[in-house]
């Protein structure tokens, strides 16, 4: 790769990580071509994309970016996950497959404008999926109304209620009429 290529290529990946809001530095060392792929694979049906760059030029990129802080974690070899526009799919799609590959190791992430450690960013995936949180939402703002009706209905049902049984002490006490 020249240097114009370099240059390209580092623009690129600056632009891939200045817009995602989830990335993962995985170490891979010890995995075979066939789980690499399958990762790629596994997490492209997440929005996201996984990638092994060399470290210089990752650091490259991420200047400039509010991610630099990811930089030391640059040593080794490592693949980064970068997530697309659902953080926490990427995250639950990266924790589902690096279970089936013992060799993938979370080293560092970065979410939330925070750089994460391997702990944190594998506790990302049991989050609510934003689908999840629209629900919740959802539910929240029709509860609201239904609470107001039932508190508005519950006072003329109360005195009906409390008629009625004073109808029927009535009747019990004056069987005649």
């Amino acid at each position: 790769m020249n240097s114009q290529e370099k240059a390209e290529f580092v623009e690129k990946l600056r632009s891939r990580i200045k817009d995602a809001s989830f990335i993962v530095l995985t170490d891979y060392k010890g995995s075979t071509v066939a789980q690499l792929d399958a990762l790629r694979r596994g997490v492209e049906q997440a929005g996201t994309s996984f990638q092994v760059v060399k470290n210089t030029l990752a650091r490259r990129a991420l200047e400039g970016t509010d991610k630099t802080g990811l930089t030391e974690h640059f040593r080794g070899p490592i693949g980064l996950v970068i997530s697309g526009e659902d953080p926490i799919a990427a995250a639950k799609a990266y924790r589902s497959l690096a279970k089936d590959n013992a060799h993938l190791e979370a080293r560092a992430a970065f979410f939330e404008g925070e750089v994460l450690d391997a702990k944190q960013a594998e506790a990302v995936a049991d989050l609510p999926s934003k689908e999840e949180l629209q629900a919740k939402l959802l539910a929240s703002l029709l509860e609201a109304p239904r609470m107001v009706l039932r508190v508005i209905q519950a006072a003329p049902r109360d005195l009906l209620y409390l008629l009625r049984n004073y109808a029927d002490k009535l009747e019990n006490e004056n069987p005649e009429g």
